[in-house]
């Protein structure tokens, strides 16, 4: 018995090399039977920001004592205001009573703040709380609409413009391959916003489309579209039976009378969609509260009104937002929660003063900041990524290459304005000391 006993231990050795092998086996080709999605493959390289921020850690890992300043990403900095973050306290606290909880809300958000962003940001312009979606952020609101309309829909985007807008119609699967040699994708019309053109579209050269996404104050440029542009924009959309997506995340930044909604515009309540956020107004960037507007007289061709469906879309895909985090809505739109964000634009808008000026006196080429908390500072003749990393290697400051917003912003960068003071001060006082 014993001899048999040792065979068994020599014999078990064995299988432990071959169950080794079979178990490296199954790391490396496990697969499901499930295809990947084609349409995520189509995307280039990964999204702008995580690749900023991946370039910045390489940095610091390579620099370890360098204290680098973001003026990159556009990412608020400065406390949400105590009026405000009073309100989100006391409903957090309320939630520990029986006066003070809530479950689920309405999908389309309170009925009192759905109220308040009408009368506060759409006063006089015929906008119903029935038309005011509340959500979570303008960039959620984007995908949605996306899904909304569907993969079979041309699209047209500024260029340069917010990456979230081509990316999204990408993953729908509203897009062609990615052109290699133009850094576009096919299927998309890309109206040039170059300096030739004041930064607004000809649209005399544009193709049409179903849906125009247009940023105003724009990202990443700064521009500012006049009334008149804005006119044309909706003359344009009206006569090819587009529908415009108008983006006005940075409405609140504007100070030279430009509109600050589309619907101050005649016609566009009947072929746009805007949405807005209290991202960049009140800090939100990290609490998420944002609303999207979907006018009773928008409709698709067979006369279904887009806020039927648009309502359809909210109620299945989101469960409203953050009971607590529009109490702290309801708290912005009040006259001393508007006061309290008005401070922080003027704010943002002193530094961007500060850095336009800097880059003005320095000599270069230099748009935006007026009525956008984001500086455009031409390197003509010099690829982005490349002026990105060395500004990064020089000065330890991170800025945002422009030519990830776009073939168009090529040879820029966009400066944001979003940043602590004393930082902006010192990236400052960086930058003249190398390129001054």
């Amino acid at each position: 018995m014993r001899p048999t006993g040792r065979t068994a231990v020599v014999g078990a050795a064995r299988p432990r090399a071959t169950r080794t092998v079979v178990r490296m086996a199954a790391v490396s080709e496990a697969t499901t039977g499930v295809k990947r999605n084609p349409n995520l493959a189509k995307l280039g390289a990964g999204y702008l920001f995580p690749e900023i921020g991946r370039r910045r850690r390489e940095h610091q890992e390579k620099n370890p004592d360098a204290k680098i300043i973001s003026l990159g990403i556009g990412d608020t900095t400065e406390p949400i205001p105590k009026v405000i973050t009073d309100a989100l306290q006391g409903a957090a606290a309320g939630m520990n009573t029986k006066e003070g909880y809530s479950g689920y809300g309405a999908e389309q958000g309170m009925g009192g703040l759905r109220d308040k962003l009408a009368s506060r940001f759409y006063d006089g312009l015929g906008i119903g709380s029935d038309e005011v979606f509340v959500s979570d952020g303008s960039k959620c609101d984007i995908s949605r609409m996306l899904m909304l309309f569907g993969s079979d829909t041309s699209i047209a985007v500024q260029d340069p413009a917010y990456p979230a807008y081509v990316d999204s119609s990408v993953i729908m699967g509203a897009t062609g391959v990615l052109n290699e040699e133009t850094s576009q994708y096919n299927n998309i019309t890309y109206m040039n916003c170059l300096k030739e053109n004041g930064f607004f579209p000809d649209l005399s050269k544009a193709n049409k489309t179903d849906l125009i996404f247009f940023c105003n104050p724009n990202n990443p440029t700064g521009a500012c579209a006049t009334r008149e542009q804005l006119q044309s924009l909706v003359d344009f959309a009206k006569a090819n039976g587009s529908i415009i997506v108008y983006d006005a995340a940075y409405a609140i930044y504007i100070e030279d009378g430009s509109p600050k909604s589309i619907y101050e515009i005649e016609g566009a309540d009947e072929c746009c969609i805007e949405t807005c956020s209290f991202s960049k107004y009140a800090g939100f960037t990290g609490v998420r509260l944002g609303w999207t507007v979907v006018p009773n007289k928008l409709k698709f061709s067979d006369g279904t009104p887009v806020n039927k469906d648009w309502n359809r879309i909210m109620t299945t895909c989101f469960n409203g937002a953050s009971n607590i985090v529009q109490a702290g809505g309801l708290a912005c739109v009040t006259d001393a929660g508007f006061d309290a964000m008005m401070g922080l634009v003027t704010y943002y808008k002193e530094n961007c003063k500060l850095i336009r000026e800097c880059f003005v006196e320095m000599g270069f080429e230099v748009y935006g900041g007026v009525n956008a908390p984001y500086v455009w500072v031409g390197f003509e003749g010099r690829p982005s990524w490349d002026v990105f990393a060395e500004i990064l290697q020089k000065c330890d400051l991170v800025t945002t290459p422009g030519s990830g917003f776009g073939p168009s912003g090529e040879g820029f960068v966009r400066v944001s304005a979003f940043g602590n003071r004393s930082d902006v001060e010192e990236a400052i006082r960086r930058l003249k000391k190398v390129y001054g």
